[in-house]
């Protein structure tokens, strides 16, 4: 990341100390802090990333009609007053100083060009164009970029930022749209979280970048790698679920269940696929067997099992496998292989389940008792759980003291 906008230090003594921390911890992007524009903000903000090598104040202000009104209270001439005169608080503090325009999809564009053509005199190295509550349109945004970079005095010397929200589900689309007039800094966030329907996604603005280079011509300086492994992580601090339909992260966004889809995939990747599972980190299967999916991949998922079978054998396989994704949709490698050896006449060694109680209660540690039987002989063994299924099924081998009452299993 080139840059990292660590929190809001005036929120709390914990943002401020969690800035600060990152500020002399985290090594290569800028560190930034937010601000409102408002002396007792800018001075936190600037305390909390002074020790970063490379600090970098946010400080930012209503400019929509609505929210002056109703929000600040104040007349466009006092807010253009106030945010001059934080820009320039800002710069005597830190001299990386970002200025944005709250709700500027909603604002007076002429208004816009005014407040950024003073924040830029007044010192802003970063002018940030702000889509607060997801209104814009794509096509709009674009042009709205556009004409501020040909109209506002000093555009050329800064650096033009968006941040779009999802609220019409356009922030990643928004975003390029951006990037296709001009902007060259892009506020996103993993896996797409933020305030309401959240912020844009940084994967999926990332890998629109990447897979349209042909459009854009731009580069980042992010490890593409590791979106997948910091996406699961994000997911896991913060209780937020990916939905598995989610672009480029999601669990099915490299899955192919269509037969049409595998057929192709099978024989080319690029017929249905536009991103390689790989450069995002991701190692997975990404064929995935039911009641859509046809021979070919059948055939090509049994060659993967290393099992060979053709003609009538292939057939009746191919007949019962889809039998089984009639009834559960989705059918497991071990169904497969299952399949598989019933028609090379393989039996493996088969245990019956004889019985299972498992037990727990308040203050109770919970264990389960299975009894199966294989080739005539009883089996039983007994185990400790975190709960009744992980006692049923330990996970662990070395985690548990397993008691056999029978024949070693």
């Amino acid at each position: 990341m080139d840059v990292i906008e660590a929190g809001f230090p005036i929120a709390s003594e914990g943002d401020f100390e969690a800035v600060r921390t990152i500020a002399r911890k985290v090594k290569g992007p800028v560190i930034c802090g937010l601000a409102r524009a408002n002396s007792a903000d800018i001075e936190a903000a600037a305390a909390a990333i002074k020790d970063a090598k490379k600090p970098r104040v946010h400080t930012f202000i209503s400019t929509s009609p609505t929210h002056l009104k109703y929000q600040l209270k104040k007349t466009p001439a006092q807010v253009l007053e106030q945010a001059v005169k934080a820009v320039r608080q800002a710069k005597a503090l830190c001299r990386d100083v970002e200025f944005s325009a709250m709700d500027a999809t909603r604002s007076d564009v002429d208004y816009l060009v005014q407040i950024f053509s003073a924040a830029i005199e007044a010192g802003a190295t970063t002018i940030n164009v702000p889509d607060t509550v997801g209104y814009a349109l794509p096509d709009e945004y674009a042009k709205l970029i556009a004409d501020l970079i040909r109209r506002v005095k000093g555009a050329k010397k800064v650096v033009w930022s968006v941040h779009c929200h999802d609220d019409l589900g356009l922030a990643v689309a928004n975003t390029v749209a951006a990037v296709a007039k001009g902007a060259r800094q892009v506020e996103v966030a993993v896996n797409g979280i933020g305030e309401r329907a959240g912020n844009a996604a940084l994967e999926e603005v990332a890998m629109a970048l990447q897979t349209r280079k042909d459009q854009f011509g731009l580069t980042t300086g992010l490890d593409l790698r590791q979106i997948g492994d910091t996406s699961r992580k994000v997911s896991r601090l913060t209780g937020y679920h990916v939905p598995r339909n989610k672009a480029v992260v999601g669990a099915n966004a490299f899955l192919h269940e269509s037969g049409i889809h595998q057929d192709g995939v099978l024989k080319e990747r690029s017929t249905y696929e536009i991103m390689k599972p790989e450069t995002i980190g991701h190692r997975m299967d990404n064929i995935l067997l039911g009641k859509h999916s046809g021979r070919h991949a059948f055939s090509a998922k049994l060659r993967e099992l290393g099992i060979e079978l053709d003609g009538d054998a292939l057939d009746r396989a191919f007949k019962k496998f889809k039998d089984t994704a009639d009834l559960k949709k989705k059918v497991s490698p071990e169904e497969i292989e299952a399949i598989a050896y019933s028609e090379l006449g393989v039996v493996p060694d088969q245990f019956q389940l004889e019985s299972f109680q498992s037990f727990t209660g308040k203050g109770m540690i919970p264990i389960a008792a299975v009894r199966v039987e294989k080739n005539g002989r009883v089996h039983e063994a007994t185990s400790k759980g975190d709960g009744q299924v992980d006692a049923l099924l330990p996970r662990d081998r070395e985690r548990y003291e397993i008691q056999r009452t029978a024949v070693a299993v």
